[in-house]
């Protein structure tokens, strides 16, 4: 049985095995897709847990085809596509080789890549011939301990990436890359709904929490077991330790219904409107703009999304101060663009620090696809969030001292 040249899926620490939640991120790129597609799976086991998501993932219309692993055969991989049933039985199709294969709009490596950065450049070369224009591959690889194979994907991920997800509930962890090799269009994304993201950690079925909430609460009971363990007598403890749960607090993720409406156009965070109005930006380019900035206390959702869909074309940090954001001086505040390609022209949003807000978060690289509502990135304990619309193509729905609530209330709508 003829495969591609295939990177080495164990080493000395043992097998690296994808788990439910490393597998929902490594086909994310296929189950965000609402449209008809063709996919493409390789290296498949029956029974895996990336075969089971990939199938999971499908809607009706779409098609994959899927290349058994070295250590399986095709009949035994169809055999278990059979016993899924007709509806998987239809749209499944085993194949003996990559050879048989046709380029897809999303093609998964579904082993983790270890070995040699040799190994994974060929394999990954490979791959790339079955990539339609615009597609995108999804491999994964073992945090710390695949050096090799690791370096070669941070190469291609600094050239090609489009995003990539670091999942540490799994043995051992690994880190999921998107490459993109050809350009998509901003149209595409219209016909995506916001992707998977395992760096927001489900509480409960609607509330999550972004993984800098877990990291600053680790941080705060950290504190707390130093502090007990120092001043065994003192109650100074209590202070980090009864802080965790707010800390934490500050960044959670709640699910949104993102409204389905091609025209509108959503809130990028939560918060009450500061202002809304009509100026010119040489950096975005000509014409005007229409700006609607929101307000983000201490005490909302820090979590930004794309108030539209759309392709990421720049991101740029400007410098600044530190200023209260409610106050008219905010606009020259340290701030983060990220600059959108859509169908309806550029769209901007700046994330901007304030008084107590020091850090931004950005998780949308250059060439990345984003949905509207679609996370993008937080900005630490408040401040202010800005959407820059071209003025002539989007009517503003709301006005100064509105409450919004980001991915879900609409904040206006194109001509």
């Amino acid at each position: 049985m003829t495969q591609f040249p295939a990177v080495r899926t164990t080493d000395r620490s043992g097998p690296v095995r994808l788990g439910e939640r490393a597998a929902r991120t490594l086909v994310a790129e296929l189950a965000r897709i609402n449209a008809p597609k063709a996919a493409l799976l390789v290296g498949a086991v029956p029974g895996s847990a990336v075969l089971a998501a990939a199938i999971e993932a499908m809607l009706p219309g779409d098609t994959l085809t899927v290349v058994p692993a070295d250590r399986v055969g095709a009949a035994a991989l169809r055999e278990h596509v059979t016993a899924q049933g007709r509806w998987v039985a239809d749209r499944v199709r085993v194949v003996e080789s990559l050879t048989e294969a046709e380029p897809a709009g999303v093609v998964i490596a579904a082993d983790a890549f270890t070995g040699t950065a040799d190994e994974a450049r060929v394999a990954i070369e490979a791959l790339t011939k079955y990539l339609a224009d615009g597609a995108v591959l999804s491999v994964a690889t073992a945090v710390a301990r695949t050096a090799g194979a690791a370096a070669e994907l941070d190469r291609q991920g600094a050239l090609y990436g489009v995003g990539d997800d670091l999942v540490l509930r799994n043995s051992p962890p690994v880190r999921v890359y998107r490459l993109r090799f050809t350009p998509a269009q901003a149209a595409s994304a219209e016909r995506l709904a916001p992707a998977y993201r395992p760096s927001s950690v489900p509480l409960t079925r609607g509330m999550h929490i972004d993984s800098n909430g877990l990291a600053a609460a680790g941080i705060a009971l950290g504190m707390a077991a130093l502090t007990r363990l120092a001043r065994p007598k003192s109650k100074l403890w209590l202070l980090p330790a009864l802080a965790a749960a707010p800390v934490a607090a500050f960044f959670r993720d709640p699910e949104r219904d993102v409204p389905e409406d091609p025209s509108a156009v959503v809130a990028a965070a939560d918060g009450r409107v500061l202002s809304v109005q009509r100026l010119a930006d040489e950096r975005f380019g000509d014409g005007e703009f229409l700006r609607i900035a929101v307000f983000l206390s201490v005490l909302d959702v820090h979590v930004n999304r794309s108030p539209v869909a759309g392709k990421v074309v720049d991101y740029f940090v400007a410098d600044g101060g530190f200023v209260n954001a409610m106050k008219p001086d905010a606009e020259h505040n340290v701030a983060a663009y990220t600059v959108l390609d859509t169908t309806h022209g550029t769209v901007v949003v700046a994330q901007r620090t304030g008084l107590i807000a020091r850090r931004i978060v950005q998780r949308a690289p250059i060439g990345a696809l984003l949905a509207r509502g679609e996370r993008l990135g937080l900005i630490r304990f408040g401040s202010r969030t800005d959407v820059y619309l071209p003025a002539d193509a989007a009517e503003p729905l709301v006005g100064p001292g509105d409450k919004v609530i980001g991915g879900a209330s609409v904040i206006a709508r194109w001509r």
